[in-house]
């Protein structure tokens, strides 16, 4: 038997590689995809661009790969001619017809695009932004760049990219590194529990809660609408010419219907019995609450995992409302732990409710059952709550009421808090500022939140090349002084 050719699955991708190409080629283009990887990697002849409207075109710095709803890049670095260098969005589409076809002419979204890539376009855009073609300006034949594109070097994060802070603090002991978050994650601590005491200056501390709780559960697109009802509990509670509500389906009713949540179609839709009952319930008091409902329009949905859809986490919202115990056992977790049971446990155990019969088993009022209840609360957002909401507020009320053990309380289960979920701005963070290997340095809570504040304070008072950061060179001066302690 003659031994097996040594090339034969090299030989074997290529002509597949090369099968792909000729059938994307067929239509006329690559996958976008490909052109994504592009130009995160500048695989371009960049001492040779220009845009289709004739200008030369400098890649400072690409941008960051937005994986969200949004423009391709954000905050990329570009300079056109002889202008000044400017910051922006960049978009890539296959062709420049695809800027109007994808609906990003007049998108709020698109408002900061500064260039659109295509693939190739016969004649310059008509769209506000320049376009750069690819076709001629890429540095390799097509189905080099292809095979190119299935390599880690293509999949791994461009070391390129890296924030001029990222060598310096590479050069830091852990310990050290680990001190730097810690200091940066009590300043944000502290900034949100004092604003907290702003609020409650106006509204008082149990209001001032529900406000944060809810702004809580809006994830992060959904914010502010959950702020603006936040706002409302007051009246939702109760005001004249309505009644009080204390059933689970009435609240859900009055928080769905004053969110504009409710779909109106309700006759004739099979399996909608729960829709009725809120009905039911809101056809009789929404002419009271007229003036405070909210559009539709101000809610996003899109790129929403079921689990955070926002009508969800009102109905989770309600066995809160009408539990009239449940700021007592939110205080009482606060004040005292269960021996056996770890406080991220004690505290999930709670938020989370009781089995709810209509949404532990939908995602939305419109879906169909699932196979098995989900809970309306999972641990990484009970983890969120209480970074950003519970254990700032209990810190700034022991904070006022001069109750140091309290405060001390506080902050020790926000420094000990297990890390929450990972995402794709803590990722960026990472790779931005400490490189590859980092993710063990962040298995808790307030390493992520330091590492969020430094990007606050620092990161988005520059730009993605770092311009006049202050931050590197604070990290060397903690670096001389490490080796040099006097």
């Amino acid at each position: 038997m003659s031994a097996p050719d040594p090339q034969f699955y090299a030989r074997w991708r290529a002509q597949n590689v090369e099968r792909l190409i000729l059938g994307e080629r067929e239509t006329g283009h690559p996958p976008e995809s490909l052109l994504q990887s592009l130009w995160l990697h500048q695989r371009l002849q960049r001492d040779q661009l220009q845009t289709l409207q004739g200008q030369t075109l400098r890649v400072l710095h690409p941008g960051f790969w937005n994986h969200e709803p949004g423009p391709d890049f954000r905050d990329a670095v570009l300079q056109f001619g002889v202008e000044p260098p400017r910051s922006g969005d960049v978009e890539i589409d296959l062709v420049p017809s695809n800027w109007r076809t994808h609906g990003h002419e007049g998108n709020p979204a698109y408002a900061k695009v500064i260039l659109h890539v295509v693939w190739d376009a016969p004649i310059a855009s008509t769209g506000t932004a320049p376009v750069l073609a690819l076709e001629k300006a890429v540095d390799s034949p097509l189905a080099e760049l292809q095979t190119w594109a299935d390599t880690a070097s293509a999949k791994n994060w461009p070391e390129t990219l890296l924030g001029a802070c990222s060598a310096p603090l590479a050069e830091l002991p852990p310990d050290s590194t680990a001190e730097l978050l810690r200091q940066a994650a009590l300043i944000r601590f502290e900034s949100k529990a004092r604003a907290f005491a702003a609020r409650a200056r106006q509204v008082g501390w149990e209001q001032t809660l529900w406000e944060g709780l809810l702004r809580g559960l809006g994830y992060k697109v959904n914010t502010w609408p959950m702020q603006r009802l936040g706002e409302l509990l007051p009246a939702l509670r109760g005001q004249p010419g309505s009644q009080s509500v204390s059933s689970l389906v009435g609240w859900q009713a009055r928080l769905l219907g004053v969110a504009g949540l409710l779909p109106s179609d309700v006759l004739g839709a099979a399996g909608d019995d729960y829709l009725r009952l809120l009905w039911d319930c809101w056809w009789r008091e929404r002419e009271n609450f007229g003036e405070v409902i909210l559009p539709r329009s101000i809610w996003s949905f899109s790129g929403l995992r079921p689990a955070n859809q926002p009508q969800r986490r009102l109905a989770l919202a309600a066995h809160w409302l009408r539990d009239p115990e449940f700021l007592t056992r939110l205080e009482g977790w606060f004040t005292s732990e269960k021996a056996g049971v770890a406080p991220a446990d004690a505290l999930l155990a709670c938020l989370l409710p009781a089995d709810d019969e209509f949404w532990s088993w939908h995602w939305g009022l419109r879906t169909a059952r699932l196979r098995r209840p989900q809970p309306l609360l999972g641990a990484a957002r009970a983890a969120d709550l209480v970074v950003n909401v519970i254990l700032p507020w209990f810190w700034m009320r022991a904070q006022a009421g001069r109750n140091e053990a309290l405060r001390q309380t506080a902050v020790a289960r926000y420094l000990a808090w297990p890390a929450g979920q990972d995402n794709a701005f803590l990722r960026l963070a990472r790779r931005r500022l400490l490189g590859k290997g980092t993710s063990a340095r962040f298995n808790t809570a307030a390493s992520q939140q330091g590492l969020l504040q430094i990007v606050r304070d620092f990161c988005d008072h520059s730009n993605a090349i770092c311009t006049e950061c202050r931050f590197p060179g604070l990290v060397c001066a903690l670096l001389l002084k490490n080796k040099d302690p006097k």
